[in-house]
């Protein structure tokens, strides 16, 4: 099977083709301007320069969130638009345990940690356990000034693997590991990775309930609520 995989969660946008083999290829992009204005013709550049055509793809996925509302729109989007016009199924594939993945066999938990903006952070926690991370923490949103507390309330004192762009409101707490500048950003390598293991499981998603995982209304949504 082969699958497209599509990460706009945040700034640095990517999109990667893996199959049973490994990975076919992948591209990451900043975002100076808007995911919606970068996404398709990378796409049409990556299947382009790896000899393949829309055809040739067996599944589309997507990094389904949380991260940026915007970016997570757009890519969802994108998956929709691409599984209406082919007939292919989708897959979604959770932000922050695609991330995780970076750190593979690590010895320590792993947290990824996204800045929510706010005062707060989107974050999970996971640990290695033989062949595959098991959930210490799912998907959450917590004020910054509580997370070194929800930490030590999961793994007490015990070193902690820091991963996202969030790492930076920590980085000077000396019990966290901050990687090196590659190692923390979303890959969608590692979204195409964990899409194809649904895939063998025949766990597909929708393409038309399908949703981001935004795990809090947006800030023009709460305006609106109390207007």
């Amino acid at each position: 099977m082969r699958v497209l995989a599509i990460e706009t969660s945040t700034i640095l946008g990517g999109i990667a083709v893996v199959d049973n083999e490994g990975l076919v290829s992948e591209v990451r992009f900043n975002v100076s301007v808007e995911h919606s204005e970068r996404l398709m013709p990378e796409i049409d550049h990556l299947l382009r320069s790896s000899c393949l055509t829309i055809n040739d793809i067996d599944a589309f996925a997507v990094s389904q969130g949380p991260g940026s509302f915007t970016g997570l729109r757009v890519g969802m989007a994108t998956l929709k638009g691409l599984c209406f016009a082919t007939g292919k199924p989708a897959i979604g594939v959770p932000t922050l345990e695609a991330m995780a993945w970076n750190f593979p066999y690590a010895i320590y938990p792993v947290c990824p940690v996204l800045d929510a903006r706010r005062a707060q952070v989107f974050m999970a926690l996971y640990r290695w356990n033989a062949h595959d991370f098991i959930t210490l923490k799912g998907p959450s949103v917590v004020d910054r000034e509580r997370f070194i507390e929800l930490i030590d309330s999961l793994v007490g004192d015990e070193p902690v693997i820091l991963t996202g762009n969030g790492y930076i409101f920590f980085k000077d707490r000396e019990r966290f590991i901050i990687p090196p500048p590659h190692m923390l950003v979303p890959s969608a390598s590692n979204v195409g990775y964990l899409a194809l293991r649904l895939a063998m499981e025949n766990r597909f998603s929708d393409p038309v309930t399908i949703t981001p995982l935004y795990l809090r209304r947006s800030q023009a949504e709460e305006r609106l609520q109390t207007a």
